[in-house]
């Protein structure tokens, strides 16, 4: 068996970004949100389903929390702790994980730079692949009485930055007013102005942990001053159990508007394999040999012939390491040369 080898110009590395759609049944926008009756008092999640919970197919989308540093807004787990509750686990959980500080408060920017509470919404991780894709993140959140007015359409703000933000949970971007990755323009209302509010921006979008941050403070705003007048409990002196992650959830399901895409980076090896005239044209198949050495087909004496269908990569000590088949066979004689790229992903 004869081999060619492969010198360093012969591999290029090259990394593409695949887009795909997020939810389930590769739907590119979410518009029905149904939740299950089985929830405890103490449960720190809502999980979300694209479909009723009694059908086969249900899966979960994503999941809402909601989060307060001193631990109101919800039941306690032990009435003789302070602050023993859900609401204080869920903000401690991702202060360190996105601020990598347990002493830090979320900054919303200006207007709430010191933020007290947050809401979570958790992408799946099963929906995406690597990362969520910036940009087409578009949410439509409602205010009770569903009309035009009240509605409220966030993206985040990655066409309008041009330096990058990284936190410990990696890139980070402003949740803002507006559609497909860029702010509104002008002011809306007399609060809104580039897709900000008076109390900061509506949250951070976080792509690569899957992680959308709301900020409860421009969320509870009226309509006129650019929020949807969302109804939060965060008084510290009732720790009875309320609805806050019911809340937002009533205000997505309202708005029936959630598109949001995932990507993957693929970073592909490519070998080009070069077969120069001279090589390879003589078959190693023995049964093209006759029992007294002689070809058994005297035409291919002088004018040998093969099809090339499949090109092994080996390493120095001739060990086949994988094999490429190629689409259709390939003729080979000494008027031909070939060109055959490899492509390994990984």
């Amino acid at each position: 068996m004869s081999f060619v080898s492969l010198n360093s110009s012969d591999f290029v590395v090259s990394a593409d970004s695949i887009t795909s759609t997020l939810w389930s049944g590769e739907v590119p926008v979410l518009t029905q949100f149904f939740t299950s009756s089985q929830t405890s008092s103490f449960d720190t999640f809502l999980d979300v389903y694209q479909t009723g919970s009694l059908r086969s197919d249900a899966a979960v989308q994503f999941s809402i929390a909601y989060g307060e540093v001193k631990g109101s807004g919800s039941a306690p787990y032990n009435t003789l702790v302070t602050g023993s509750s859900p609401t204080r686990v869920t903000y401690g959980q991702y202060r360190t994980l996105v601020n990598g500080d347990e002493n830090t408060n979320f900054n919303f920017g200006v207007g709430n730079t010191d933020s007290r509470d947050m809401y979570v919404i958790n992408v799946n991780r099963a929906r995406y692949k690597e990362k969520l894709f910036p940009g087409t993140f578009n949410l439509v959140l409602s205010g009770s009485d569903g009309s035009v007015a009240s509605k409220l359409q966030l993206t985040d703000n990655s066409k309008d930055i041009t330096t990058l933000t990284y936190t410990d949970a990696g890139r980070v971007f402003d949740i803002v007013s507006g559609t497909n990755g860029s702010a509104v323009s002008e002011s809306v209302t007399g609060s809104v102005t580039g897709g900000y509010t008076n109390s900061g921006s509506y949250g951070q979008f976080l792509p690569d942990v899957g992680l959308i941050l709301l900020n409860p403070r421009a969320l509870s705003l009226s309509a006129s001053e650019g929020g949807v007048g969302l109804v939060i409990n965060n008084d510290l002196t009732n720790n009875a159990l309320v609805s806050n992650n019911s809340a937002l959830f009533e205000s997505i399901k309202l708005a029936q508007t959630f598109s949001l895409n995932s990507e993957e980076t693929i970073t592909s090896d490519y070998m080009f394999v070069r077969v120069r005239n001279t090589d390879f044209n003589y078959t190693t198949n023995p049964s093209m040999i006759s029992g007294s050495g002689e070809f058994v087909y005297s035409s291919l004496i002088n004018n040998p012939q093969t099809f090339i269908t499949t090109v092994g990569l080996y390493n120095n000590a001739t060990e086949l390491l994988s094999v490429a088949k190629l689409s259709k066979p390939l003729v080979k004689d000494f008027t031909k040369e070939a060109l055959i790229r490899v492509k390994l992903d990984f």
